[in-house]
């Protein structure tokens, strides 16, 4: 038992947590029940995990539809940290709700007393490491640290309170994130720069360098897991022409998941475009392309013949009514040319931060330079369940990049990208809160 609240966060600092929550704990919320974390998807994109599965429990004759998913999870006590080797998350997409369970088998650490009863003023706390684990201490009614959390006023991400590094900190990480894009946009043009793994800033010339001019003035290293992670804030920065219309280049890339089946995955992507795939429309020789705009809302694009289908989703409800569904590209006869589980997409989209902000910036050369403007879109709390209503809505949608060249040779070079899109005014259907901030 820790003596106060800053004891428990100076240990998760010590286990290297970057971001800490905390839960108050409903009397449900037990080692029986389980712990309930939210009547939607969202915590996924708040604690890291594993793949998900799918998990058919026979219970009383019927069988319930679930998924899994593993999480590496620690007890913290004065000890130092304690391997839950059974912890895990579990969907229930027909509801929807996310619950945690296995916290207490196979740790003779973990606060038993504590996760088994059913009473309120409890407090679960969780600290995640950049690394994906996660890290629990749990305070019980009367404890110093769950009065000490339940009487503060925290910002919240869902349904978790987010708490401090550090409890003198006196600013959230939203104003310091805002007050640091303040800082950069003031600064006008900054010569494109990447900074590398030393720490330091270094040149970059390539036309690629918005992102990582950003980067390295938010002291943020690049890195190959999701996007630029700044004190939790996804940090996404966009073209545009200029600073008064704010018109972006180009539509937000969300993400860019391969097929998992159809012939795509069966038979191979050379197969898929020789067979679905059309003659470069600039005429460039000896190249097959496979491209288009392909969502819920249209037919058979006039050059693949092939159309979207979303399968086991529940559009009237906002539920999936089956985990083994998903996106599928079909032709004329129904036959499936590429698709994409709910479960393999999850996966993908779970990796996105609950929160991101969207900096737009223009370039200009030589020198290669960036300038980042004053209108800040800040999204909070997202969920796999608010995209596939996108979906189905027609707002997001598959845009592909496919190609083979030098097709009639004998060794052709295939070039693959696919890409599910959104423009920028549609957003906010992607998240529960948004926000456009002006300097």
């Amino acid at each position: 038992m820790f003596a106060s609240l800053e004891d428990v966060l100076a240990k998760m600092r010590e286990n290297g947590a970057a971001r800490i929550y905390a839960k108050e704990l409903a009397p449900n919320d037990n080692s029986k029940n389980q712990v309930y974390l939210g009547g939607d998807f969202s915590a996924l994109n708040v604690l890291p995990h594993g793949d998900i599965y799918t998990d058919e429990t026979d219970l009383a004759g019927s069988v319930r539809d679930r998924a899994k998913a593993e999480i590496e999870f620690y007890w913290i006590d004065h000890d130092g940290k304690h391997l839950a080797p059974n912890a895990g998350l579990i969907l229930y997409p027909k509801y929807p709700e996310v619950r945690m369970s296995g916290f207490l088998l196979g740790c003779n650490a973990a606060p038993s007393p504590i996760m088994r009863v059913r009473e309120t003023g409890r407090v679960l706390i969780l600290g995640v490491t950049p690394s994906g684990k996660i890290l629990g201490y749990a305070a019980g009614k009367g404890d110093v640290v769950a009065e000490q959390v339940l009487s503060g006023d925290w910002p919240t991400i869902g349904i978790f309170l987010e708490l401090p590094l550090w409890l003198d900190s006196t600013q959230s990480s939203r104003a310091i994130l805002l007050s640091e894009l303040r800082r950069i946009w003031e600064m006008h043009w900054i010569a494109s720069q990447k900074l590398g793994g030393d720490g330091f800033k270094k040149p970059y010339s390539a036309r690629n360098g918005g992102g990582y001019t950003l980067e390295a003035e938010l002291g943020v290293a690049p890195n190959s897991y999701a996007e630029p992670d700044f004190r939790g804030w996804e940090i996404k920065q966009y073209s545009v022409r200029d600073f008064e219309k704010f018109a972006p280049k180009s539509p937000v890339t969300l993400m860019t998941p391969e097929p998992n089946g159809g012939i795509y995955r069966t038979e191979g992507v050379q197969e898929f475009i020789r067979r679905f795939g059309y003659p470069d429309r600039s005429g460039k020789p000896d190249r097959m392309n496979f491209g288009g705009r392909y969502d819920c809302r249209r037919g058979a694009h006039p050059l693949t013949g092939l159309r979207m289908s979303l399968n086991g989703y529940d559009q009237s409800s906002g539920t999936i009514s089956d985990l083994d569904g998903g996106l599928e590209l079909v032709d004329a006869q129904e036959q499936v040319a590429a698709s994409w589980t709910f479960k393999g997409l999850m996966k993908h989209w779970n990796r996105k931060h609950a929160q991101a902000a969207y900096v737009p910036s223009l370039f200009q050369t030589p020198p290669p330079q960036y300038r980042y403007g004053p209108l800040i879109s800040l999204c909070e709390q997202t969920d796999f369940l608010l995209f596939l209503k996108a979906f189905a809505s027609g707002r997001v949608y598959y845009d592909p990049a496919v190609k083979i060249e030098a097709a009639s040779t004998a060794s052709p070079k295939i070039k693959r990208r696919s890409q599910f899109r959104v423009a920028h005014m549609e957003l906010p259907a992607l998240y529960k809160l948004y926000e456009r901030i002006q300097f």
